[in-house]
């Protein structure tokens, strides 16, 4: 698994992407689409159009990371917080979030309790 500190963003690529796409291309819809720095530490999430494929765009200090997983069965599922965001949005996912996408559930099902936490961004 990836650790993620609390000051650690993370973001999902809203829309599908070419999974063919390496580091190179992978960097340049960070920049260009997210307007972020791919060598930010942050991580950067994108997905194909059936969902059924992952990859995570990373920086630990001294070189990128592409990690990728394919689902044999099912989809990746999310839902955006603000409704339909549209293609090359980015959507904030806290680690817990990521965690659950990973694991296969959908957590825009999941209900958060009401304590309050100070956003990292």
């Amino acid at each position: 698994m990836i650790a993620a500190s609390p000051a650690t963003r993370i973001f999902l690529f809203e829309g599908a992407v070419d999974m063919r796409k390496g580091f190179e291309g992978l960097s340049a819809l960070v920049r260009d689409k997210l307007a972020e720095d791919p060598t930010s530490g942050h991580l950067f999430v994108f997905t194909n159009a059936a969902r059924n494929r992952l990859k995570i765009l990373f920086w630990d200090g001294s070189g990128l990371w592409v990690c990728s997983k394919r689902l044999e069965r099912g989809r990746f599922r999310w839902s955006s917080r603000k409704g339909a965001l549209g293609p090359g949005a980015k959507v904030r996912l806290c680690a817990a979030e990521l965690s659950m996408l990973l694991d296969g559930l959908d957590f825009a099902q999941a209900q958060k309790r009401g304590w309050w936490r100070k956003d990292a961004g």
